[in-house]
């Protein structure tokens, strides 16, 4: 039986079927090139664990107990929607390495086909672009992203490696600086939307959160928080670098509630927007 999950705000609550839910927002409409539009996505623990360092793999995991089928598919619903997908050295490293999932395409399995046929039949690019964000410029790029046929720019620093910026230029990549010795989110969006890309799905983790809170860059936030607590001494959180003050502050604009997953123990899918965005100027190092 397909999952339902229970809309509690803006109320009155009443339930809906859970495939189809971020889809139905529409972000595939939103943004333009004066107004791009930077979306992003995370789960949460209860004690706001968003990862744990795994010993074994030297690499951060998701915590198991924290991830389910359900908070996946509508992940994937914001990436179906997406102009580009933004993501980071770190995690094409990770993906080099095997620790890591490669999930850079839209609907590439039977179980997603629809996303795909969705994208297409909403005027979309059959794949979105990708751009890595990178101050240092190390890391493989997987051999799906020229498999799919998909547009590759890497958004990297004044100080970058020359030697590796010209390598990549020469592969025929877009190589653009967006920022001195840091990657910064103002700069990034303005780059992105001056080359057609309104729509920017953050998958580059909580520096890139932050570069783009600091400038006042992003637009909406998507958090998945699951009723668990995680615990444990080396784990990572959403935030990371000095206190926002006015910057993080945020306004619940949607509230679901999902009773079956993960494992019983249920979930919130929360949908907030900055209040009155307040550029700094400030970027944050991605590697």
């Amino acid at each position: 039986m397909a999952t339902r999950i229970l809309k509690l705000f803006p109320g009155p609550p009443q339930e809906a079927p859970l495939r189809g839910t971020y889809l139905a927002e529409g972000i595939h409409a939103l943004g333009t090139t004066t107004e791009p539009f930077v979306y992003a996505n995370f789960v949460t623990s209860l004690d706001g664990r968003i990862a744990i360092d795994d010993p074994d793999r030297k690499a951060s995991i998701l915590p198991p107990g924290l991830n389910s089928g359900n908070d996946f598919r509508l992940f994937l619903e914001l990436q179906a929607q997406a102009d580009c997908l933004i993501t980071h050295g770190g995690y094409l490293r990770a993906v080099a390495a095997g620790h890591l999932d490669d999930i850079l395409q839209v609907g590439i399995s039977e179980a997603t086909r629809d996303l795909a046929e969705w994208r297409l039949a909403s005027g979309l690019a059959p794949q979105p672009a990708v751009v890595v964000a990178s101050a240092s410029l190390d890391f493989p790029l997987p051999a799906s992203l020229s498999a799919h046929g998909q547009r590759v720019m890497i958004a990297t620093v004044a100080q970058a490696p020359g030697a590796r910026v010209a390598q990549l230029r020469a592969q025929g990549f877009d190589v653009f600086v967006a920022g001195e010795t840091l990657v910064e989110g103002a700069a990034l969006v303005q780059a992105l939307a001056d080359r057609g890309l309104v729509r920017s799905y953050l998958m580059a983790g909580p520096l890139m959160l932050e570069t783009m809170l600091r400038a006042g860059a992003l637009s909406r936030l998507y958090l998945t928080i699951a009723h668990r607590l995680i615990g444990g001494e080396g784990f990572h959180t959403m935030i990371t670098g000095p206190t926002l003050g006015a910057t993080g502050r945020m306004r619940l604009s949607a509230l679901r509630y999902d009773s079956s997953a993960p494992e019983g123990t249920g979930q919130w899918f929360a949908r907030f927007e900055p209040l009155d965005p307040a550029p700094h100027g400030h970027g944050d190092p991605v590697a």
